[in-house]
C-alpha cells in the first residue's frame, strides 16, 4: 500500500496518518491474486485510468463549517486544493473478473440464488470468501500505492513549476479513502456490538467524531469525506457524523451519480465543444479524446449539490467546504 511508496521516497510520513486504514490492508495475501491481474497492474502504477477517474486542481469557493474546515487544513476562500479520484486500475478490475467466475462456480455448492451474474458471491467464512477478501485487500493496497504515486508526482510538478519545495507550499494530504470496497467493522445493531462485513459500492465511509479509526488529528471533527462532483461544477469536503454510525453503518454518498449512461451522454454530446464550454467557465480540461469528455460532461450527472444537501439534511454527513474546478485531467 502507501507504506511501501513512502518507505521508498514517494510521499511523506504524515500521509499514512491521513489515510483510511493507515494506507494499507494487513489481510492482503498476494497468493490470492492471479498472474493475469499482476501483469495488468504492473505498468499502471501512478496512472489515473479511464471512466470517471480524474485529477482536478480546485479552489475553495465556500466554507460551511470554519472550525472543522480548519481542522482539515482548509482555512480560506480561494485556497488551492487538488483532488485525485482513481483506484486499483486493471489490477483490481481483473481481480474482480477472476473472482466473479469463481463465485459463480460455487453458487450451487452453497445453495445461493442470484438475480444477476454481477451479484455472484460466497459465504464470507468459506474458502472462496476468504480468498476474495485477501485478493480485494491486495487491490485496495494497489489503489493506495497508486494514489500515493500520483500525489508524489503532483507535489514534484508543483515544486518544479513554482521553483520551491512542496513542503513550503504546505501540500499536505487531507485524506485518502477507498471506495467500492468491503471492510470488516464493528457496529451497534439493535443495541448489540457486532462484527460485520460492510460493503460500500457507490458509498463512502463517514465515521463520526470520537471513533477510534478516525485519525487522531481529526478525531474531534469526524472523518474527512471526499465527494467528487462533475468537472463543470464543484466537489465537496464533508465530515462523518454520529448519526451515520447509527443509521448507515458509518456511510454516506460517494458522488453525484449519473443521469445518463455513457452511451447516452456521448449521443447528447455530439457536435458540442465540451472543452470550449468548460473554458468559458474558466476551467481548463485535458483528456485523451472528445468521446471521454462527452461521457463525463456535466449534463451526464446529477448536480452534486443536491446529493450532498440530502446527505447533510439527513445527518449522515456534514458539509464542510465546497471546491470549484480550475484544471481537470481525465484519465
Amino acid at each position: 500500500g502507501a507504506h511501501w511508496m513512502i518507505e521508498n521516497g514517494y510521499g511523506w510520513d504524515e500521509d499514512i496518518e491521513r489515510s483510511e486504514q493507515g494506507g494499507r490492508f494487513k489481510m492482503a495475501e498476494p497468493k490470492a491474486v492471479t498472474d493475469k491481474a499482476i501483469k495488468r497492474g504492473l505498468p499502471q502504477l501512478g496512472t489515473l485510468g479511464s471512466g470517471n477517474h480524474f485529477l482536478e486542481i480546485q479552489a475553495v469557493d465556500e466554507i460551511f463549517d470554519p472550525v472543522i474546515a480548519e481542522a482539515f487544513g482548509i482555512t480560506e476562500i480561494g485556497q488551492i486544493t487538488i483532488m485525485i479520484h482513481t483506484g486499483s486500475r486493471g489490477f483490481g478490475h481483473q481481480t474482480c473478473t477472476d473472482y466473479l467466475d469463481q463465485m459463480q462456480a460455487v453458487l450451487q455448492k452453497y445453495n445461493i440464488q442470484i438475480p444477476d451474474r454481477q451479484l455472484a458471491c460466497a459465504p464470507i467464512k468459506s474458502p472462496e470468501g476468504q480468498a476474495y477478501l485477501q485478493a480485494m485487500a491486495c487491490a485496495a493496497n494497489f489503489a493506495w500505492a497508486n494514489r500515493q504515486a500520483i500525489a508524489h508526482l503532483i507535489r514534484s510538478a508543483f515544486a518544479k513549476v513554482f521553483k520551491t519545495k512542496a513542503e513550503k507550499m504546505e501540500m499536505h494530504q487531507v485524506y485518502d479513502i477507498a471506495h467500492n470496497i468491503a471492510t470488516i467493522e464493528e457496529h451497534l445493531v439493535e443495541g448489540e456490538l457486532k462484527t460485520l462485513c460492510v460493503h460500500r459500492k457507490g458509498a463512502t465511509r463517514a465515521y463520526g467524531p470520537g471513533h477510534k479509526d478516525v485519525p487522531a488529528i481529526y478525531r474531534n471533527a469526524g472523518q474527512p469525506v471526499l465527494i467528487p462532483g462533475d468537472m463543470g461544477r464543484y466537489s465537496y469536503l464533508l465530515s462523518g457524523t454520529a448519526k451515520a454510525m447509527e443509521e448507515t453503518f458509518g456511510s454516506t454518498c460517494h458522488g453525484a451519480g449519473r443521469l445518463l449512461s455513457r452511451h447516452s451522454a456521448i449521443k447528447k454530446g455530439e457536435g458540442k465543444d465540451i472543452a470550449g464550454l468548460l473554458a468559458e467557465k474558466g476551467i481548463i480540461v485535458r483528456a485523451q479524446n472528445k468521446k471521454g469528455l462527452a461521457e463525463e460532461a456535466s449534463f451526464a450527472y446529477k448536480d452534486v449539490a443536491d446529493v450532498v444537501d440530502v446527505c447533510h439534511k439527513a445527518g449522515i454527513s456534514h458539509k464542510v467546504a465546497r471546491m470549484k474546478p480550475m484544471g481537470v485531467i481525465k484519465g
